[in-house]
Formats: structure tokens, sequence, C-alpha cells
């Protein structure tokens, strides 16, 4: 079994051939026009999604059979046909010509594989197996999908605007002092529609010397966490816990 290399692909405007015009292909070509590519489905039947999608111009449509040379100056390819042999011939050509090929169900003929995604708002989370078992990453999609940590995903506007204000300002951030000021009351304020009042906490945390009495020396946001006060037990400014926090921005 490949040990694929995860990524996310740029194919707005980019030729994307799918050969195929089953549901499983109308899912490939849903999702690529979703993403803006320039799609090309060559199959010698297809669903109504399909043909719908090639009436409004969204996909342009060849009624026939794969033929040798069909993923000329394509990027990707997506072969989705149930029919080992016309797979292999499409991988053939793709291996040929150095284009991504992701065959559908046949791991050793792929050069890319499509993962189990969960998307919330701008967020997108994709999940793989590594083709072994399709059937877990959709149960954990699933299961993801209902996760109240993805609610976090409401606040990337804001977390979006204090980034670009920190890379203006040409100032270094610890990334523990990032998780350290990503507080509920941060959420809630973004969820609200408060997102100017979020942003103006956010960016007193991230650049103020002492806030919330969360890292009151920035020198004290190193790996391991931010120091903090103990509000459960009563514990004074002087005697902190720390608090783990996973590195990023």
């Amino acid at each position: 079994m490949p040990s694929f290399y995860p990524v996310f692909l740029n194919v707005e405007g980019r030729r994307c051939v799918v050969i195929g015009g089953g549901q499983i292909a109308e899912g490939k070509v849903l999702k690529l026009i979703e993403s803006g590519a320039k799609i090309i489905v060559i199959s010698p039947d297809a669903t109504k999604g399909i043909r719908d999608a090639a009436e409004r111009g969204q996909v342009e449509f060849h009624l026939r059979k794969y033929e040798a040379g069909d993923l000329q100056g394509a990027f990707i390819a997506i072969a989705a046909t149930n029919d080992p042999v016309v797979n292999q011939e499409i991988f053939q050509e793709a291996e040929s010509q150095g284009i991504l090929l992701n065959a559908v169900d046949d791991p050793p003929r792929c050069s890319f594989i499509a993962p189990a995604i969960v998307e919330r708002g701008p967020v997108t989370l994709a999940i793989s197996t590594g083709g072994a078992s399709p059937a877990l990453a959709r149960k954990l999609r699933e299961n993801l999908d209902g996760s109240a940590e993805l609610d976090w995903a409401d606040a990337t506007n804001v977390l979006s605007r204090a980034r670009q204000i920190i890379k203006d300002k040409q100032v270094a951030v610890d990334p523990q002092r990032w998780q350290c000021y990503m507080t509920p009351e941060l959420l809630s304020l973004a969820q609200s529609g408060r997102e100017d009042e979020a942003l103006e906490q956010l960016m007193a945390g991230l650049l103020g010397n002492d806030a919330q009495d969360r890292c009151s020396n920035i020198g004290e946001c190193v790996s391991g966490g931010c120091q903090y006060r103990n509000s459960t037990t009563g514990n004074s400014a002087g005697s902190r816990g720390r608090m783990p926090q996973t590195a990023g921005d």
C-alpha cells in the first residue's frame, strides 16, 4: 500500500479530465465545479447531474469511451470506470505524461487519492486511511461533522484579520500565545457578529505585555504552554500552572 503525501490542490481554471459518468464520477465532478476547475467528462453514458452540468456550461461532455490521448494537457485526471483494463490504460497515459491520477477504488493506479471531507465555512478537514478502509474514513467524517470543535471555524475571519495585522506590523508572536488567546469568549464574540470586539481582544492578548493573567511576560510563551492563573483553586498570581497547547496559528 503506498504512503500518500497529504496535500490540497489548487485546480481553479485548470484542465481536469474525468473518465466515467456514474454516480461516483458525478460526485467528483460536483466537487471540481466547486473548486473552479475546467472539467472534461468522457463517458458513453452519464448521470442526469453530469448532463445538467454540461447543459449549464460547467462541464465539457464527450459521449464516448476513453481513447488514448484524452489526458493531453490535463492537470489531474480521475478514472471512475469500474473497468480495470481501461483504468490501466488511463494510468499508463497519466504516468507517461506526468499527470496526477485518481483511479477510484484502485490505489495501485493512483498518484493521488481523494479523502473524506468535513467542511465548515472556509475550514476543510481531510480524512484518509491511505485507501485501507474508505468505510472508516466515512465513519470518522460523520463523527467529526457534528463535533463542537468545528465551531472554531466561525472565528476564521477574526483570526485571519489578526494574522494579517501581525504580518503588516512585522512582529514575531510565539505560536503558543495564539493558542492561549483563542478563548471561548473570543469565539462567542465572533459567533455573535461582534468581530471587531473579538479582534481587539485578540490583538491585545497577542501584543500586550499582560492580559487576563495569561503570558504576563511574552518570554513565558514557550513550547509547553502559557502560564495562567488557576482560578478554580484560588491560587495567587505567583502560583500558576501550565496549560499544554498546540503550536501553530
